[in-house]
């Protein structure tokens, strides 16, 4: 379906009511990348505000709990990880990826371990470099697990982030369906304000399972099409190709509802294009550098957007006033939720919603901090930000140690060495410091 790109939208009817819900249960939903995931440690999470925990076994399988121990629900990710099994904090109850019980050190060695001890266990799956969990209760189809083909071809390469949002997944949805905004909100950093122009949209399909559509820019005639599509629940991809010279290439987003106010993300920049200096940069500079600058370009102003519709209380379609040449695959997907939407614990469509508005955000929930959004939950970023922080306490140690010699030593030649290595020193750990505060600090335009 071609859409005009000339007249505002803002009086479309809301898409028909239907009877067709999404079965949000019955699906595979990313956790993290394989690669992100502690190798002795458990790993903490939700779906729709149901608190779950992550851990291998002693073999390396991965298993996935309910994060509430059956004896008196303390969390589980709490615990540690002893010989494969995850105990809980509290009494030492400990559980296997299966979620039996499998020891009660208060239980006397003649007794059984009572079958209601167990925890509720969920299967996961790895694909891709990414863990999946299948959240309903009929059997897991692997097949349905959203895999994007062109990874496994020859020659691809990836750029993973992963990253936690102060907002609900609907609102990470609609900020990267719409590629109008990259001009303004990224000005400067992958956008440039004088590109900003009416663009052709198009909806190729909506349906139960997602939408398809696709996008172009009008200022130069025949420019070529990129295609935009939404993967229900939780997946985006922008993918564009030469066909001439061989060359494809992509940017997938996934998401986690994990409540009404956060959402992880799992990003992963893709193709057979990349430059030799790109593939050579470590992990967690690529991160400081430009993919938390890229995030962070316009998180501010959604967690902003989300409490003033929040405050305002009325429905998207009162609030909104959309373009076609700019809005058409925004407008469309909170249609999707109008009319796939029902089933779903809770989501804010075009002109219906459920159990959003309970409550207006709290002030603390608006702060853009990097180090428990990022840093702490990406394996690159934590050991480079444990290491320069190190690094850095141990040169002060040294500039320390060495100015002390330079004052306690009567040699000639030994105090001036000993002053200007301390005043070296000094300078390492002030740029250790300076690296520090980019693991920590978000960006910000002012």
């Amino acid at each position: 379906m071609a859409i005009a790109p000339d007249k505002a939208i803002s009086e479309t009817s809301p898409t028909p009511a239907t009877h067709q819900e999404f079965d949000w249960q019955n699906c595979w939903y990313p956790i993290a990348f394989t690669q992100d995931l502690p190798k002795d440690k458990p790993y903490r999470f939700s779906l729709y505000n149901e608190p779950l925990v992550l851990f291998r076994n002693q073999e390396g399988k991965l298993g996935c709990l309910t994060d509430r121990c059956s004896h008196r629900a303390a969390r589980l990710s709490d615990g540690q990880i002893i010989d494969g099994r995850i105990e809980c904090l509290y009494h030492g109850w400990q559980f296997g990826i299966d979620g039996q019980c499998l020891h009660i050190p208060q239980l006397p060695q003649d007794a059984k371990i009572p079958a209601k001890a167990c925890v509720k266990s969920l299967p996961v799956v790895e694909r891709q470099g990414i863990i999946w969990m299948w959240a309903g209760q009929e059997q897991p189809l692997e097949e349905l697990i959203p895999i994007i083909p062109e990874l496994d071809k020859p020659g691809v390469f990836c750029t993973d982030y992963i990253r936690d949002l102060p907002y609900d997944q609907t609102y990470f949805i609609e900020n990267v369906i719409d590629p109008a905004h990259v001009y303004i909100s990224h000005d400067g950093i992958v956008g440039k304000r004088e590109n900003a122009q009416p663009l052709d949209l198009e909806v190729l399909d909506s349906s139960l399972s997602g939408i398809r559509g696709r996008w172009r820019s009008t200022r130069q005639q025949h420019q070529p099409w990129s295609l935009l599509n939404f993967v229900a629940p939780n997946l985006v991809i922008y993918q564009s190709s030469n066909s001439h010279i061989g060359k494809f290439g992509g940017v997938v987003l996934y998401s986690l509802p994990m409540c009404k106010d956060r959402c992880r993300i799992l990003l992963r920049n893709y193709g057979n294009f990349f430059p030799w200096q790109v593939k050579l940069m470590p992990r967690w500079f690529d991160h400081i550098m430009i993919r938390n600058i890229i995030l962070e370009g316009d998180l501010q102003i959604v967690v902003e957007q989300k409490r003033q519709i929040e405050r305002l209380g009325k429905s998207l379609k009162e609030i909104y006033l959309p373009l076609k040449t700019s809005d058409t695959l925004v407008v469309e997907y909170r249609k999707w939720l109008d009319k796939f939407g029902q089933g779903l614990p809770f989501y804010q469509g075009y002109d219906s919603e459920k159990n959003f508005h309970s409550n207006e955000l709290q002030e603390s929930s608006l702060t853009l901090d990097r180090l428990s959004q990022h840093t702490q939950i990406c394996s690159s970023c934590n050991q480079a930000y444990r290491v320069t922080n190190s690094s850095k306490q141990i040169l002060i140690g040294v500039a320390i140690a060495l100015a002390a010699l330079a004052i306690l030593t009567d040699n000639s030649w030994v105090k001036p060495v000993a002053v200007a290595a301390s005043l070296f020193a000094v300078v390492l750990a002030f740029a250790a410091q300076q690296l520090k505060t980019k693991f920590e600090r978000a960006y910000t335009r002012h």
